[in-house]
């Protein structure tokens, strides 16, 4: 597979990035090393070889989930900007249209 123009404008839009002349050759070569890299990698036998689910044998040591009252209701609201009554106000984000 070839990277050509079309492919890192494609790649590109889809990330949210610009690039001039001069970084999309940039990008295009590195894209190249990555799929020769991944080309290379297809050649290894993988005969019998179990899939690797885990990096590392450690396990993650969590604690109990308890629950306990940090702090009363009132107390939050007093903290907060804007409320009402029983809830936190904030600003619209989503727009219906």
């Amino acid at each position: 597979m070839s990277i050509t123009d079309k492919k890192v404008d494609d790649i590109a839009h889809l990330a949210r990035l610009e690039f001039d002349t001069h970084g999309r050759e940039v990008i295009k070569a590195d894209l190249d090393k990555i799929i020769d890299f991944c080309d290379k990698l297809k050649e290894v036998n993988t005969e019998g070889v179990e899939p690797l689910i885990y990096m590392s044998d450690e396990q993650n040591v969590l604690r109990e989930d308890k629950v306990v009252k940090q702090f009363s209701k009132e107390d939050a609201l007093k903290n907060a900007p804007l409320s009402d009554s029983d809830y936190i106000k904030v600003p619209k984000v989503i727009n219906k249209k």
